[in-house]
Formats: structure tokens, C-alpha cells, sequence
């Protein structure tokens, strides 16, 4: 008797495992018993379980997806790695506002991959995520969307800058009158620089910042009461800088350029 597809793709953790690694491409064995770090008498009857539903065939050594594989893999990759983002640490992302993230973007949160909760003691709290800035130094753009600065920006966006990194805020109404009020000469520098773009935005920022590098995407929540946290998220999935990018362009086009002060 043939099983129902949902048990067939999801009571087994080897048989979806088998699916996903063959959704980017036709496998022989060998490769999958390594991919899947497993031996051939545990995945043999998998494959076949997978074969008698139609969601996978074998021509010349070769496994690989058939039609019916394809699209029901098409559908389930997405839930899969959202699930994986989550999984990080349910208990922040449950405890943690995340309506501003646009629907269109919530629909893509699976591109920011794994993401790890970042909880700096208490003497680190105004310390620099090293990775974070090393891999910033790397890039050719930094992206942030932000309720505040960190208290040497200065110094860290003059070293980026030196390195060839063009540098793009976006920043809260509060965070730029503090800035004029506090740091003229410091953004009068920054502004004329080629390098250095600055964008106001004028309504209420429900999150603490979103930076994003080429490589990585760091978001700092509020707790679902509005309180500050100083936990934060980095997320280094392969495709977070796209994602990062879309929800940097999503500010963007409601926020005021500044040219001159």
C-alpha cells in the first residue's frame, strides 16, 4: 500500500535529506552516501520508497528528481530552510518584533540562512562584532538602516572608507538631529565625501538596526513590549546580502537624501 506523500517526504529525515540534495542536481551513489553522510544499506531502501512514489529515478548510475520530485521539492525547499531560520532560536525570534519586515521580504526570510544569536557580555556591550566588520572590510558596500550609532562611527566609517568601502545609511529622524546637534563637523566631512551616502527616514523605525556587508546581515530587534535588547542576529546565508539589500532599498524610497547640511 502506498504511502500518503506528506509521510513519504516528511516522517523521514534521510528521505527528505535525499530530495533536497537532488533538487540542485543528478547524484550517483557515492556522492550521495557522502553528501548525506550515510551508509548504502540505510539509503537503499529510502531511494526506494522515493522511486515507488515517482519522486525520484535512476538512469545510468545517476538519481535524480522526476516532474512530481521536482515541484514538490520546488514547494518544500523554501519551508524547509525558513524553518531553519527560525529554528536559530525560536525563543528570540518569538520574543522579538518583526512586523516591520515587508510581506514581500517575510516571504523570503529563508534567503537570510542560518543566523546566529549574538549575546555580547556585559563588559562587550559597545564592542565591534569583529566578524561582522572584518567581512564589512571586504566588501565593496556596507548597507544600514539604523536608530543609532555606534559611539566610534566615526573612526570605523573613516577606516572603511580608506579601505574603498562606499558606505550607505539610513537613518532615523531622532538619530540625525542628534547627529547635527552633535557631530556637525564629523557629517559635514562625510557628506561631501563620494563614498558616503545619507538618507533621512521620517517615520518611526520599529527595529534597532539592519546592517548588511556582501557577506552577511546583522539585525538587532526590539522584544515584542518595546523594550531594548542587546542580543542581536548575523545571518550568513548565501543569498543574505540580497535580502538585506531589498529591505535597505524598502527604507529607501521613502527617505529624504541629504546633499549638504
Amino acid at each position: 500500500m502506498k504511502k500518503q506523500m506528506l509521510d513519504v517526504i516528511f516522517t523521514s529525515e534521510k528521505r527528505k535529506n535525499i530530495l533536497l540534495v537532488l533538487r540542485d542536481r543528478p547524484e550517483n551513489m557515492d556522492t550521495l552516501l557522502r553528501l548525506l553522510d550515510t551508509k548504502r544499506t540505510a539509503l537503499l531502501p529510502q531511494i526506494r520508497i522515493l522511486e515507488e512514489h515517482h519522486l525520484v529515478t535512476v538512469s545510468d548510475g545517476l538519481y535524480k528528481l522526476t516532474t512530481i520530485g521536482r515541484l514538490l521539492v520546488n514547494q518544500i525547499f523554501p519551508l524547509q530552510t525558513t524553518i531553519n531560520v527560525f529554528d536559530t532560536d525560536i525563543d528570540y525570534w518569538g520574543t522579538h518584533f518583526i512586523d516591520f519586515i515587508p510581506s514581500h521580504l517575510m516571504k523570503r526570510i529563508d534567503e537570510l540562512g542560518p543566523c546566529e544569536v549574538i549575546k555580547p557580555h556585559v563588559t562587550e556591550l559597545y564592542d565591534i562584532n569583529r566578524e561582522f566588520y572584518d567581512a564589512t572590510r571586504k566588501s565593496q558596500s556596507h548597507y544600514v538602516v539604523t536608530t543609532f550609532l555606534h559611539p566610534n562611527f566615526a573612526e570605523l566609517a573613516i577606516e572603511l572608507i580608506n579601505n574603498g568601502v562606499a558606505l550607505n545609511f539610513i537613518l532615523a529622524q531622532d538619530l540625525w538631529h542628534n547627529l547635527l546637534k552633535n557631530h556637525n563637523a564629523v557629517l559635514s566631512d562625510f557628506i561631501q565625501n563620494e563614498l558616503v551616502n545619507i538618507f533621512v527616514y521620517p517615520e518611526k523605525m520599529d527595529f534597532q538596526f539592519v546592517s548588511i556587508n556582501e557577506y552577511q546581515t546583522m539585525l538587532a530587534l526590539f522584544k515584542n513590549n518595546s523594550e531594548v535588547d542587546t542580543k542581536y542576529l548575523l545571518c550568513k546565508g548565501k543569498d543574505s546580502f540580497r535580502w538585506g539589500k531589498d529591505i535597505f532599498e524598502y527604507y529607501l524610497k521613502d527617505s529624504t537624501p541629504i546633499s549638504e547640511m
